[in-house]
């Protein structure tokens, strides 16, 4: 019989800060209580789903990462002498809950055993692999993302989109979660104990959720398979969806699964399960409806330089003295689904290889040491893996659920941990949110914001100029974080000219072609381009161009980007317009 050790993990924060929050062993009765008061229902809404807001965000940010980097190396000790690590207490074992760490103990492994007090912030527990994990006290939301393989009990509270996206195993929580518990998750087992938020279950496609309390509205909503059982008040299901009793076979086979007469289900209880019907394939988004062709550069004080003059058209990904700079060869961030496409076959030239080998691209799968893995809801279950092998990465908040400030934080502190040490950090949102990109990475210290032409909005890439400018002069100014564009056509050297000179710093686009050594033409091609455009004007580095060298050709371009109109030689006179 194997011999249990407790290993207790306290060094990085051994004393209870001073900040006031709600303490852990709070009974729920009394907050219940205080809602009553306030008129609220308790059984329909939980009365707290996050933890409270900290003093100091950045002193929270630390710490969770202090604790993550000395939690890494005794996780496979801790694993092989069939140890506990606990998290909020003193090694001679007196409590000192945490408050507000968050991100915490992501990617746990196979044999893992964790043990945590206190409250607990936003993403703990993510991208789980194996092991197990308990909390003696309330967790953020996003607790268990992402999971393929973890045992998780919260002993308390969870917060919103508990066991989001979960593919396998089982996540317990005893005292009520958020809204969006088991949203998008294909597989696994989630079991609640107390009242739940709204649009439970929402968009999943497998798996089991349990829930021993009231549900919020829209249950199941945009659901394509997995079960609900509700054993509770339910509303009516939205559209697609059915509310049915549970079958004899089905309640013994969940019991079955569940292994705690606890947590059983009775056999009145309801199951929501997907409708049968149509499957509509949906119409895609608008898209911008022009390019930068009628977009001119020219330079009234400059001749141009030499044809066999070299100019610089170097990038960095990443100012801050504290980051690993990416270097682009050309301000370009090729867009690509896997990194291996980067990577040049034994039969082709060596020049092939170089140009490839020294030009990071921006990719979902198979990440080389220089390239970004671009996060979203298709890869989150690949991030485990994928992540360590990346030179950055970027969050694509379009494909993710919206995000406050915390939540964000930690989400950023789970992915930091398990990428390279200072690495850059890419924020990717709509142009049409560019104002709200811009404040967040800003905020949060992301190297740069980039944001994606089509969002569905329809803005061409002409108006997206001034959208740029002004929202990176009001929110970027004095920071280190740069601006971006990812663009829906594949840009030439000219175009990278524009959008320099229109004080865009990196652009990403989709490579037009599949094939390696195709790919790395088109670059070489490209650079060759954006040189001769530089040599034209007589500019010997992309750093010097300016707005002023941008000329729109036509009124309509004008009219919308606010830049000189050729022969007119002014701006049209609406952008004077109070």
């Amino acid at each position: 019989m194997a011999t249990l050790m407790v290993m207790t993990f306290s060094s990085c924060c051994s004393q209870r800060p001073s900040i006031s929050l709600v303490h852990p062993t709070k009974k729920a009765s009394e907050a219940k209580n205080t809602n009553r008061r306030e008129g609220l229902n308790s059984s329909l809404f939980v009365w707290w789903t996050q933890p409270p807001l900290m003093a100091d965000v950045s002193e929270v940010v630390k710490r969770s990462m202090n604790i993550n980097e000395k939690l890494g190396p005794r996780l496979k000790a801790a694993a092989e002498q069939n140890a506990i690590l606990r998290i909020g207490w003193t090694n001679a074992g007196d409590p000192v809950p945490k408050n507000g760490e968050l991100g915490l103990c992501p990617a746990l492994p196979e044999g893992a055993r964790l043990r945590a007090l206190g409250v607990l912030g936003s993403w703990v527990a993510a991208f789980g692999t194996g092991g197990s994990f308990t909390i003696q006290g309330d967790a953020g939301s996003f607790l268990g993302a992402a999971n393929q393989g973890t045992t998780i009990v919260c002993e308390r509270m969870a917060g919103h989109y508990t066991g989001y996206h979960m593919e396998t195993g089982s996540i317990t929580v005893l005292d009520g979660t958020g809204d969006d518990t088991g949203a998008c998750m294909s597989g696994g087992t989630l079991v609640v104990r107390g009242a739940s938020g709204a649009r439970i279950g929402g968009g999943m496609s497998g798996g089991l959720i349990v829930i021993h309390g009231d549900v919020g509205p829209d249950p199941g909503a945009g659901m394509t398979g997995g079960r609900i059982v509700i054993n509770g008040r339910c509303p009516s299901p939205p559209p697609g969806v059915v509310l049915r009793p549970l079958a004899k076979k089905e309640v013994t086979e969940i019991n079955k699964l569940l292994d705690d007469e606890s947590l059983h289900v009775p056999s009145d209880a309801v199951c929501l399960t997907v409708q049968e019907g149509l499957l509509v394939e949906r119409a895609g988004f608008a898209v911008s409806s022009g390019d930068l062709g009628q977009v001119g550069l020219l330079n009234e004080d400059k001749a141009p330089l030499r044809p066999y003059q070299t100019v610089d058209t170097v990038a960095l990904i990443g100012l801050d003295e504290e980051v690993q700079s990416l270097a682009l060869p050309l301000p370009m961030l090729p867009l690509v689904e896997k990194g291996t496409t980067m990577n040049a076959g034994k039969d082709s030239a060596a020049v092939i290889g170089d140009v490839l080998n020294r030009h990071p691209a921006m990719v979902s799968q198979s990440p080389r040491a220089v390239d970004v893995l671009l996060i979203g809801m298709d890869n989150l279950l690949d991030v485990a893996n994928e992540l360590p092998s990346a030179g950055g990465f970027a969050l694509d908040l379009d494909r993710l659920p919206a995000m406050n400030a915390e939540q964000l934080d930690g989400l950023l502190v789970a992915l930091r941990s398990l990428a390279k040490e200072r690495v850059p950090v890419i924020f990717v949102e709509a142009i049409s949110r560019i104002q709200a990109l811009h404040t967040k990475a800003a905020y949060h210290g992301a190297q740069l914001a980039m944001a994606r032409i089509e969002d569905g909005s329809g803005i061409s890439e002409a108006a997206s100029l001034p959208m740029t400018g002004r929202s990176k002069k009001e929110h970027l100014a004095g920071t280190t974080t740069q601006s971006g564009l990812l663009l829906g056509f594949s840009a030439s050297g000219h175009d990278l000219a524009v959008l320099m000179a229109s004080g865009v710093d990196v652009v990403s686009c989709a490579a037009p072609m599949a094939e390696t050594e195709d790919i790395a033409y088109w670059l070489k091609g490209t650079q060759d381009d954006l040189g001769d455009e530089l040599r034209r004007v007589g500019l010997s580095s992309i750093d010097l161009l300016d707005r002023k060298h941008l000329r729109a050709l036509d009124h309509e371009t004008a009219a919308v980007s606010g830049l000189r109109l050729a022969g007119y030689g002014r701006p049209l006179p609406h952008w004077f317009a109070r």
